[in-house]
């Protein structure tokens, strides 16, 4: 696309992501598409011409901010477009359209053709269907994210029956290991030091692209310039010994990794129509601390499902106990239409699921204090992002707890190693080595 194919003379556009680092990395596409056309890109809230908002439909709570990002952008841009794109318009875009102000409604799909619909006066506001092209994403400069997203995949061809997503984003499909390197390395030419592969189900990879995931993560690890490397979330059944192997062969990778559990019951796991057990998971988080001894690792866990019982509840409890787990992604079930879950009988009351919540979440969050405080006295490398109010540079360590030193020149998208000496309030401090 040509880059004066809008009339943008000092237009302005904010942009708004929900959901995952997948829907980052392709809202970081679509601004630099915005920026190259000579829009200004403004904060999500103030006046602007056009406001981008990229949907997640993962759950009810997700939907109700949707609509809510919706009205408080009409409300700061009464004049302006109001775009509404990703997988919640996939879902439901009639519903989005009838919304006061709503200009377009794009799916998965039709985001990207997004500045040829603002073109088009017709009034066709709905342009959703399901061709389900591999359109290729990342993170850019007109982003303020130091580390940069780089998507590598899309869909899924698992049906957990929970899961609404195989709906809102079709099947799996990847990019080619050749197209994900030169992507990789425009990245690292516009200062980006670190990159995070995402994607619907990463673990597909292979499946979908014809290529080895492992043998992607060697191509990219092999990039002269980049200094850091993450996988995000991986399903545990698609975690190979290779790829623990080739992870483990770089010191680029950094040593905190994301892998959903959901439950900790396998009957659970089996009408959730997950693909591992119990034991399979318990397995590959310990052959992934075997690697990493240090590794902060994140997890998914879903409570409440449809006769989730409390003794269920409490496997799931235990094994988040038992397992070195660190960051904990805890959500109530949620009855997603058209899923198999939703038809299920002995649905479980809000109250109680409410309560499962936050029994974990207040447990998580202890067990990520006692991991944070593990790190006093160690030294980590630290890719640093910003000043925070507090006039300190905050960044995250290697294992993906954040750290604050005081500095007064310039640290931004720089890397330091640090040294960890203390912690305030459940916050890290620490002061650069070099």
């Amino acid at each position: 696309m040509e880059n004066n194919e809008l009339n943008s003379l000092n237009k302005r556009v904010a942009l708004h992501t929900l959901g995952c680092r997948l829907n980052m990395s392709e809202t970081g596409s679509i601004a630099q598409g915005f920026k190259d056309r000579g829009y200004e890109i403004v904060e999500f809230g103030e006046s602007a011409d056009v406001v981008f908002i990229n949907t997640c439909t993962v759950t009810d709570a997700a939907d109700s901010t949707c609509r809510n990002l919706i009205r408080k952008a009409h409300h700061s841009s009464p004049e302006g477009k109001i775009v509404v794109a990703g997988c919640y318009a996939q879902m439901e875009p009639e519903r989005i359209a009838n919304m006061q102000g709503v200009d377009l409604v794009l799916g998965n799909s039709e985001k990207y053709k997004v500045f040829d619909y603002l073109k088009d006066e017709s009034d066709n506001l709905v342009h959703v269907d399901k061709s389900w092209e591999f359109f290729g994403a990342a993170t850019t400069t007109a982003d303020s994210h130091t580390r940069a997203f780089l998507k590598i995949q899309d869909g899924c061809n698992y049906v957990c029956s929970f899961c609404i997503i195989p709906f809102a984003r079709g099947r799996s499909r990847a990019i080619s290991i050749k197209d994900a390197v030169t992507e990789a390395q425009k990245l690292i030419a516009n200062g980006f030091k670190e990159i995070v592969l995402t994607g619907v189900n990463i673990g597909e990879y292979e499946q979908a692209s014809g290529e080895k995931l492992h043998d992607l993560v060697g191509a990219l690890l092999a990039i002269e310039g980049l200094e850091r490397f993450r996988l995000s979330s991986v399903e545990p059944n698609t975690i190979t010994d290779e790829l623990i192997a080739v992870l483990k062969s770089s010191d680029k990778v950094q040593d905190h990794f994301h892998i959903p559990m959901q439950s900790g019951d396998d009957e659970i796991l089996k009408n959730m129509r997950r693909r591992y057990s119990v034991a399979d998971y318990k397995k590959v988080i310990n052959k992934l601390i075997s690697a990493f001894p240090n590794a902060g690792i994140g997890a998914d866990m879903i409570v409440g499902f449809p006769g989730e019982t409390k003794e269920q509840f409490e496997n799931t409890y235990h094994l988040a106990k038992e397992l070195p787990i660190t960051h904990f992604h805890v959500f109530p079930y949620s009855k997603r239409k058209n899923t198999t879950a939703a038809k299920l009988e002995s649905h479980i009351h809000h109250s109680v699921k409410k309560d499962r919540v936050r029994t974990l979440l207040m447990f998580g969050d202890a067990k990520l204090n006692l991991f944070t405080e593990d790190q006093i006295g160690k030294k980590s490398r630290v890719l640093f992002e910003r000043r925070n109010k507090q006039g300190l540079f905050e960044g995250y360590s290697s294992n993906y707890v954040r750290v604050q030193v005081q500095s007064d020149i310039e640290l931004s998208n720089q890397i330091h190693e640090v040294y960890i000496s203390r912690i305030e309030n459940g916050k890290l401090f620490g002061e650069i080595l070099n």
